[in-house]
């Protein structure tokens, strides 16, 4: 004799269970219309589109490239330390001189660690790394809203692949990150003045001043 199915327990199968599932395709049935239009990145292609057009991801991209060739990005630290030498702060020296060029451009210091030691003390040591360039970067005249030190890769990242002690892979790296948001010249999208800044200056007409001292010397001859 074959087994009766009920038309309710046939739609249980079909459904593959009568329990709400993890599966999105299932829990649209168990949640309000619409529940599953944004699973947390609708506005993603929105936000990625904007920038392009406006020209502010790949603007960002120049001056991140501008950035690594001009001025050494990377300091050095000592054995479990988060001490900056003579040598870093030279570097962060030069660093400052040109980021207070670009008062429109935000940044963030990457701290990395050796493989020595525990990953979660190499986190907190190349965390407090970053925290010390920062406040570095601060005293030679960077506002600290334009700097962040953000969580730090710890050993995940060497430069150098070994499970000893490298210097090389005790380090900080600063990078651009993007826009000061509130600044004028951004908001107006002047991404371009911002980026060529010296070559538009350098096309600049000379000044009426000059051109009355040359004519005077004119006369003179």
């Amino acid at each position: 004799m074959k087994p009766i199915i009920s038309v309710a327990m046939a739609g249980c199968i079909a459904l593959g269970a009568c329990a709400p599932s993890s599966d999105p395709v299932y829990t649209q049935f168990y949640r309000e219309a619409g529940a599953l239009v944004d699973t947390g990145q609708f506005g993603n292609a929105t936000a990625n589109n904007t920038l392009i057009m406006t020209g502010e991801r790949q603007y960002t991209f120049d001056l991140a490239n501008r950035f690594a060739s001009e001025v050494i990005t990377t300091v050095n630290f000592a054995f479990n330390s988060s001490q900056l030498d003579a040598g870093a702060q030279d570097a962060l020296r030069e660093q400052a001189q040109w980021i207070r060029q670009f008062p429109e451009i935000r940044f963030r210091v990457y701290g990395h660690t050796d493989a020595v030691g525990s990953n979660s003390a190499n986190k907190r040591l190349g965390l407090a790394r970053a925290n010390a360039v920062v406040a570095y970067l601060t005293t030679q005249g960077i506002s600290r809203s334009r700097l962040e030190a953000v969580a730090s890769f710890g050993e995940t990242q060497p430069l150098i692949v070994t499970q000893g002690r490298e210097r090389r892979n005790r380090r900080t790296v600063t990078e651009v990150s993007g826009f000061v948001q509130s600044h004028p010249s951004v908001l107006n999208g002047r991404y371009a003045e911002i980026i060529y800044r010296d070559y538009l200056k350098s096309a600049e007409a000379p000044s009426q001043l000059t051109g009355i001292v040359g004519a005077d010397l004119r006369t003179e001859q």
